[in-house]
């Protein structure tokens, strides 16, 4: 047993490796052999009646797949192979079908249109997953639309925020990736089917019939033309899965942050054996968003590679076109696997409202000293305003006093500003500006996708 598969749990789901296993990758290019001799049979260009003997040959457990592996290596692809196998089962059956398998076409048409199968299959496990994991963030933006918390930039305090906006950050990012999934589909979702050199010559004038067939017996679009060298459709792919991987790891970080004990405002749901140390009994470690990272950190590098691949020569490609038979399925999978972790984290999520508030306490009011200065710039001018309540707040540091201790001892702010006024102004409260209708904006956007979908 692989590292691969000891960590499976943790960087895969069970319905990722359904779709990349090795018996489903087989059966993806053998549904395209199976196709392509009923196309090809319904416009006449092979007999009829070799259809039953390719199809019930198309069988993934009729392939022996230590033997496929192997040949596979000496061959430079698996189709080739596969091919000669396929055609020997068929040959048990009819040695005259056994002639037609795999007319006109070559390994890339067989292994591309797999390939896309197979991205079928996992984008839909994507789609699926994204929108119970919207709806998991929409509820706990909803639920906490009020709940008041320190925002923090570069690492520090700055203003109070909701934990609610912040959710809903995270919501209106999922939105625009089930926004980008919908229009990525057309996009791959197409035939690879051009022969040789991609003209389909050996089918005559009937290889765009042929094409058109073999496209509607998979249930994908029919391209303009083959696209044996233009990898835009799989690049894309991989980089839409990319930027979603990317959007739950910065979920991750973010929680992981406010799990920190001297935090402590969140924390990953408990149960049994999950984020124990081996040797701490008190730690609680918020391993779901260790998974999550790590792929976050992982994937970009792989798109990379996908990305580098797109430089293929010619008509037929020399190393780019094989350098992404395992890096897209690995993508999909740590994508999946990122995304089935942050919606078990989010799910069971433990939000302490009261240590958020008491969070916003540790500087004695210093966070709100933007809300003092406005209110005094109304009276002596901005630039004033700023130097003096600047000097205040240093004061209050040096003297680890509250900031409202400090204003109310200075007579040319409370000359402006009575001691009622500097208490609300210094509120939390009352200084979370359009946070409340920002969740409600994204809340509503959400709303309207599913209604549409």
């Amino acid at each position: 047993m692989t590292l691969t598969h000891l960590t499976a749990a943790m960087f895969s789901t069970p319905g990722m490796q359904q779709v990349f296993s090795s018996h489903n990758t087989v059966q993806r290019m053998l549904d395209f052999e199976a196709a392509l001799s009923r196309a090809e049979a319904k416009e006449g260009i092979i007999p009829a009646h070799v259809v039953a003997a390719i199809s019930a040959c198309c069988d993934a457990t009729k392939i022996d797949m230590t033997a496929l592996i192997q040949d596979a290596g000496q061959a430079g692809n698996i189709a080739i192979p596969l091919v000669k196998q396929l055609t020997a089962q068929v040959a048990k059956l009819d040695q005259e079908s056994a002639r037609y398998v795999h007319w006109g076409a070559t390994s890339q048409d067989v292994i591309d249109t797999g390939m896309v199968l197979q991205m079928r299959e996992a984008i839909d496990c994507i789609v699926t997953d994204l929108a119970v994991f919207a709806d998991v963030l929409a509820g706990l933006s909803k639920r906490h639309r009020n709940t008041v918390m320190i925002g923090r930039t570069w690492m520090q305090h700055a203003l109070p925020i909701t934990f609610g906006m912040k959710v809903a950050g995270w919501l209106d990012t999922v939105l625009r990736h089930q926004q980008r999934l919908s229009e990525l589909q057309p996009r791959l979702l197409v035939l690879q089917f051009g022969g040789a050199a991609g003209t389909l010559a050996s089918l005559g004038n009937q290889g765009l019939t042929v094409a058109s067939a073999v496209a509607h017996e998979l249930d994908l679009a029919l391209p303009a033309l083959p696209w044996h060298t233009q990898r835009d459709r799989m690049t894309e792919a991989a980089t839409v899965l990319g930027l979603i991987t990317g959007t739950l790891g910065k979920i991750a970080r973010d929680i992981a942050l406010q799990c920190q004990t001297e935090v402590a405002e969140l924390a990953e749901p408990v149960a049994p054996g999950r984020g124990g140390s081996s040797t701490m009994p008190h730690k609680r470690n918020p391993v779901g968003c260790a998974a999550t990272l790590a792929a976050a950190v992982r994937v970009p590098a792989l798109v990379s590679t996908m990305l580098s691949a797109m430089v293929q020569e010619q008509e037929r490609a020399l190393g780019g076109w094989q350098a992404e038979w395992d890096t897209l399925p690995e993508i999909a999978s740590l994508c999946g696997a990122a995304l089935a972790q942050m919606s078990h984290v989010v799910s069971g999520l433990h939000v302490d409202e009261k240590q958020m508030r008491a969070n916003i306490d540790i500087t004695r009011g210093l966070v709100m000293a933007e809300s003092v200065s406005l209110a005094l710039a109304l009276h002596i001018g901005r630039e004033a305003s700023h130097k003096l309540i600047e000097h205040a707040c240093a004061l209050a540091m040096e003297k680890k006093q509250t900031l409202l201790q400090v204003l109310c001892d200075d007579d040319r702010v409370t000359q402006h500003l009575s001691s009622v006024a500097l208490e609300k102004l210094l509120d939390p409260l009352t200084y979370t500006g359009e946070a409340v209708a920002f969740v409600d904006r994204v809340l509503n956007a959400h709303l309207h996708r599913k209604l549409k979908s």
